[in-house]
């Protein structure tokens, strides 16, 4: 990558030339509030002047707690003229998370509506570290961006960003691990423009329904017109799916980008009411596995030729594979039934894929010879212009997900991942390192298992976990203690199932798996109410929760035909 200036905010500057009038942001809740490009432009190049002047400079770290607004695309903006480095962290992890990563990351800035500037106050969240505040609102910060905007006028320069300085920090979620923050780099977030842009041909003077915060930031900076939807970002499972559809058919919505769980909501509503969409040219839909039927079901509102196309990647980087609904519903989804796994597509050119032996360890240097061979399942490793090179000032976590290579100078990202390549490099994915089920009998891996009985039509979703048995076991070492004692399938089932079938539902699945090898060994299925889930997809599923909850149904071994009490479903502290 070459130190050429590439601030991802030029975007802006030559969009707000080439078609000022053309709308940039608009609320579908009110659409007389809305942004021209022009307009995004201006108010963005006098919020950067107000920001510098009060301390907010080149490479002050400054939090971003505003939600998809008018406000959040002008500051963000902003922050990346200045050259400032924008911390994005999900309110959704919760307030103790959110306090740790804060701390972390050790702002100098902080900008935020009043509820986050009054809940920094309370809570002392970095005061050692914070000298400027920003309110969008009246209260509880030392400055307001009303009067930012009114005390400024005329363009501001963007800053001469070379491709390796710092952009942003943005916080994983922290629904499989600690939250970390991921470097961004400018070069980065040009990369990942072009990419997404060659990737889904995505053209200037479309329109986009931004359900999803973090790539509505890309909206503007690939020519869209970003549409804030009525909703609340951090419950897309809750989303009322008659907005959403008002929304597009209003609008003439062409891109939509949207977690599984809203993907899954609208869909059957917009099935059951026989909607159509005829302006949507693509939907795209990540965060974690898309059930082919959550699929099948949403393209029957799409025209000829439109596609639900599903991009694999993480926070630390993205894209990585993609695949779209005509391949997947015709080809794949019948291997994935099988328990073959998820196929996720073909690579991103020119973003590397390699499979490397499973290793809870660091790995000290990358190494071609050791990668896996097609078909054989092991870790997933990536490395490419979209792929973040290291975590902020987290030395151990950097350790264990990267992987120097010295030919190439770069880092290998390792995804904490399991899957593996097909004959025709395709990406396949298996499911989470960490929540592979290790028994005497062998791994098992979760995304394998779990798709045999989702094809129960009773199954809305299934979830692995280990048990382990607690008692008895003082004189035994720390490896044999990581070995479960069996493998259990939790399973939550469709809403129109009726609760007193599940006697004869548990009696289909146990004998489902034994149709398979690698299910045989699972013979305990525990009914629950409704998985937790991650706040920012509602989607990941908390399996670490699910096996702590499956421990206190099960205590010591028990009854194979086990019916739990539910715990109250929440949506986890995650993102």
């Amino acid at each position: 990558m070459n130190s050429a200036a590439t601030n991802v905010a030029s975007h802006l500057s030559v969009l707000a030339a080439a078609e000022p009038e053309r709308t940039a942001i608009v609320l579908a809740a009110n659409p007389a509030v809305s942004l021209t490009f022009r307009q995004l432009h201006e108010q963005s190049d006098r919020l950067a002047q107000g920001l510098e002047r009060i301390g907010i400079r080149r490479g002050v770290r400054t939090v971003l707690m505003v939600p998809p607004s008018l406000d959040f695309f002008t500051l963000t903006f902003a922050l990346f003229k200045i050259g400032a480095v924008p911390v994005l962290i999900d309110p959704g992890m919760g307030i103790r998370n959110l306090g740790v990563c804060l701390a972390e990351a050790e702002p100098e800035g902080f900008i935020g509506i009043p509820k986050a500037n009054l809940a920094r106050k309370l809570l002392g969240w970095s005061r050692a570290s914070i000298k400027v505040t920003v309110t969008t609102g009246r209260l509880w910060a030392q400055h307001r961006t009303a009067d930012l905007l009114r005390e400024n006028t005329g363009p501001y320069p963007i800053a001469n960003s070379t491709a390796e300085e710092v952009a942003a920090i943005l916080f994983t979620s922290g629904s499989t691990g600690i939250a970390k923050g991921v470097v961004y780099t400018h070069g980065i977030f040009a990369n990942q423009v072009e990419l997404l842009r060659r990737t889904y041909g995505i053209t200037n003077g479309e329109i986009d329904l931004a359900t999803f915060p973090l790539f509505a930031l890309f909206g503007p900076a690939l020519g869209m017109t970003a549409v804030v939807p009525d909703m609340d970002p951090t419950k897309p499972a809750k989303v009322d799916p008659r907005k959403i559809l008002k929304a597009i058919e209003h609008f003439g919505v062409t891109n939509l980008f949207g977690s599984p769980a809203l993907i899954n909501a609208v869909g059957r509503f917009g099935q059951s009411n026989g909607s159509k969409l005829p302006t949507l040219k693509r939907v795209i839909s990540a965060g974690a596995p898309v059930p082919a039927k959550v699929i099948e079901r949403f393209t029957t509102m799409l025209g000829k030729g439109v596609e639900v196309h599903t991009p694999y990647g993480a926070t630390e980087a993205l894209p990585v594979a993609s695949i779209g609904s005509d391949v997947l519903l015709r080809e794949t989804r019948h291997a994935t039934d099988r328990g073959c796994g998820v196929c996720v597509g073909f690579p991103v050119e020119p973003v590397q894929v390699r499979i490397i032996p499973i290793t809870d360890e660091p790995i000290a240097e990358w190494s071609d010879e050791k990668c896996l061979k097609p078909g054989v399942i092991g870790e997933i490793a990536v490395s490419g212009p979209v792929v973040t090179q290291s975590y902020f000032r987290r030395p151990q976590a950097n350790e264990l997900a990267k992987i120097p290579d010295r030919t190439l100078g770069v880092n290998w990202h390792r995804m904490g991942d399991v899957g593996y390549l097909d004959v025709k490099g395709r990406l396949w994915f298996c499911g989470r390192k960490s929540q592979r089920v290790v028994t005497k009998g062998g791994t098992l891996f979760t995304i394998p298992c779990e798709a045999i009985f989702n094809t129960h039509p009773a199954v809305f979703r299934s979830a692995l976990v280990p048990w382990r048995q607690t008692s008895g076991l003082s004189n035994i070492s720390t490896d044999q203690r990581s070995v479960a004692t069996k493998a259990v399938l939790c399973v939550e089932l469709e809403r129109s199932a009726p609760a007193h079938d599940w006697p004869k539902i548990h009696q289909e699945l146990a004998t489902l798996a034994q149709r398979f090898p690698h299910t045989r060994t699972i013979t305990t299925f525990l009914k629950h109410q409704a998985f937790p889930v991650d706040i920012r997809h509602n989607a990941k599923i908390f399996r670490e929760k699910l096996a702590i909850w499956a421990s206190h149904q099960l205590g010591e071994p028990a009854s194979e035909n086990t019916e739990a009490v539910a715990l109250p479903p929440t949506e986890g502290d995650g993102i």
